[in-house]
């Protein structure tokens, strides 16, 4: 069974630090709890898996190059018999029972992608802060500016916490200023992920990415 949760979220405007007005978003999810942490479960592994590249690859004794003459005769020598210096006894013979090559991907419905999504922004809701007018004044790469910005909003940006920013439109001098911060992930709101929002200890939105969640997740009229 599902049912319509709604969350208010108050924005905090960066140039007065205050709270200038709210948005409502309304999200249907499931009244289970197992349900919720399974349809969770399986799209957080959906992305694993698909992240996967699987290309460790050994050859058989078929494979590897050479051996293709007898290295001794059958009898007579004294020693062992062998047909060929690429067995698998043998120094660079090939390998038996090895890793070969394969895909781990597997899909699930966009509609419990979405739902993943939506279960995960109502959980957490309690860790997530709306700005407006987010890096207005980063104008080029400045990682200094970035973080004196989170700081004069209140977060404190220790190494111990992951911080997601979710921003409407990811521009490159953004891009510059964050990439080397280990602890801080920055998406469009377009690209939201299950994987993303999940591993966050804090969210921050800015006030057109809301806008954007609002349009691809709101439940309002269902």
């Amino acid at each position: 069974m599902k049912t319509i949760k709604k969350i208010t979220y108050s924005i905090i405007d960066q140039l007065d630090e205050t709270y200038s007005n709210s948005i409502n978003l309304y999200l249907q999810i499931n009244n289970n709890h197992n349900i919720r942490m399974y349809i969770v479960h399986r799209a957080i592994k959906e992305q694993l898996n698909n992240k996967r590249y699987g290309n460790a690859h050994t050859k058989t004794r078929s494979k590897v190059r050479g051996g293709g003459k007898k290295p001794w005769k059958q009898k007579g020598t004294g020693r062992a018999r062998a047909g060929s210096t690429r067995s698998p006894l043998w120094r660079g013979g090939g390998v038996i029972f090895g890793p070969k090559t394969k895909k781990y991907n597997n899909k699930i419905n966009r509609k419990e992608k979405q739902l993943a999504v939506k279960t995960l922004l109502y959980n957490k809701y309690q860790y997530t802060t709306v700005v407006n007018n987010l890096f207005i004044n980063i104008d080029k790469p400045n990682t200094k500016v970035l973080l004196n910005t989170l700081q004069q909003l209140g977060f404190c940006l220790n190494k111990q916490e992951k911080f997601l920013i979710i921003v409407h439109k990811k521009t490159q001098n953004l891009y510059l200023s964050v990439r080397n911060i280990s602890n801080i992930e920055i998406i469009e709101a377009i690209n939201l992920n299950s994987l993303s929002i999940i591993k966050a200890d804090k969210i921050i939105l800015t006030n057109e990415a809301l806008n954007t969640i609002n349009k691809l997740y709101n439940d309002e009229n269902t």
